[in-house]
């Protein structure tokens, strides 16, 4: 989806866009440049090498509506889930390549607001779905008494996986919402047990709500990425927060959005549009993408308390200065300027066996100008690595990526179809 200030909305890109073939060249170039960032020290790559891959046509049969996500059940490799930005997620069987009707798995179309950056834009499943626990956590926008408004929510099965009741579902976080975009939206389960959710500035263009923005502000939820505990929830909300690593652990909760004092919830701050990120299966690092303003798009390398720099920093660069963050932003672990992109999708650490050489490399998007990209994995902190060049894939907007239980790679393309990688 159009994720930055100054383009066209998703619809209107995908209808002007022919679809994409059904496989494309992609000579993914391990990128070497570095700079410093926010301070941070310039640092020495590896000279860089060339990995030529496809981008293959997976489930040909098989056509969604805007999608925005694509993600398995803890544990099983038998099929695959497909959130769909109006408010459905699909199913279909990952060992059938002539499925030619996926399954709803939950209809909620009635309770979303969707278009540009709204809609349904987040899925999780707990840990132990769904043989030890029904539940699945899903983000959504819904209009509720004329207010924008983001929704987190448990919804569960009662048939082993196979759907979810839409009556089961029980709300565990709203907020409100100033503008239409940088809505965030993406859940996942850390190797921690806790849930994980990257939440926008509110919108707008530039973080203008506030004094000092909604990123840097601790009495909000907007502009953060925040982590909470739904195995012990603390009445009357229906989550608590970890013992550990929330730097405001024990302020009250923040379960409308935001409160009089720093929100417990809170994880990180300082985020823009954080779309799309992923814990790293070896070592369990959280890498995150973060859609920039008018000039650079970055990748982050988070731990708990980090301060990602938005307002006062967009990437590693000075925004505005009227921002009220103090000294120890952390540094992006890579960026690249505009226009070579203008609206980052956050990917993985390939950590699969089919390609070798892309082992512990960091794979990304670009959703408006089509690229793949990939950086080294062991980049390390404290500076920022100038991204100079991306590998085109002719018309696919990967508007996520997924990772399968054995570590191999998938594009989402918000155009409908889903790719794999694959060698030349």
């Amino acid at each position: 989806m159009s994720k930055s200030d100054i383009h066209v909305t998703p619809g209107a890109a995908a209808g002007r866009r022919r679809r994409p073939a059904l496989s494309l060249g992609l000579a993914l170039v391990f990128l070497a440049s570095a700079c410093g960032g926010g301070g941070g020290s310039l640092t020495t790559q590896p000279p860089p090498t060339t990995l030529t891959l496809s981008a293959v046509r997976a489930f040909p049969n098989l056509t969604f509506s805007s999608p925005v996500e694509l993600l398995q059940a803890p544990g099983d490799n038998s099929r695959w889930f497909v959130v769909e930005q109006g408010g459905r997620v699909k199913r279909f069987d990952n060992q059938d390549a002539t499925t030619v009707a996926p399954v709803v798995v939950l209809d909620i179309v009635s309770k979303v607001t969707s278009g540009s950056e709204t809609g349904l834009l987040g899925m999780a499943f707990h840990p132990g779905f769904p043989s030890t626990n029904p539940r699945a956590y899903l983000y959504y926008t819904a209009t509720v008494n004329g207010q924008l408004t983001s929704i987190l929510s448990e919804f569960q099965t009662g048939d082993g996986g196979s759907t979810l009741d839409p009556a089961s579902e029980l709300v565990l976080l709203t907020v409100d919402q100033p503008e239409a975009n940088h809505n965030g939206g993406h859940l996942a389960f850390g190797p921690d047990g806790f849930l994980y959710l990257g939440l926008g500035d509110g919108g707008g263009g530039g973080d203008v709500h506030g004094t000092i923005g909604n990123g840097q502000d601790p009495n909000t939820l907007l502009g953060k990425v925040i982590r909470i505990d739904v195995d012990h929830a603390v009445a009357p909300a229906h989550y608590a927060i970890p013992p550990t690593g929330n730097p405001n652990a024990g302020n009250a909760l923040c379960s409308t959005g935001g409160g009089t004092a720093a929100c417990p919830e809170i994880y990180a701050l300082g985020v823009r549009n954080p779309w799309k990120y992923s814990f790293d299966r070896t070592g369990g690092a959280l890498w995150i993408g973060d859609v920039g303003q008018d000039a650079y798009e970055e990748v982050d390398r988070i731990t708990a308390s980090a301060n990602l720099g938005w307002r006062c920093r967009e990437a590693a660069h000075a925004y505005d200065s009227n921002c009220g963050a103090g000294t120890g932003l952390t540094d992006p672990v890579a960026e690249y300027a505009h226009p070579l992109g203008e609206a980052i999708t956050g990917g993985f650490v390939y950590r699969g066996s089919r390609f070798p050489g892309l082992r512990g490399r960091y794979v990304f998007g670009d959703f408006i100008n089509h690229l793949l990209f990939n950086i080294d994995a062991a980049t390390p902190s404290g500076s920022t690595l100038v991204v100079t060049k991306g590998d085109a894939i002719g018309t696919i907007m990967p508007s996520a990526f997924a990772e399968d239980q054995a570590g191999e790679i998938y594009i989402v393309d918000y155009s409908g179809a889903l790719y794999s990688l694959n060698a030349m």
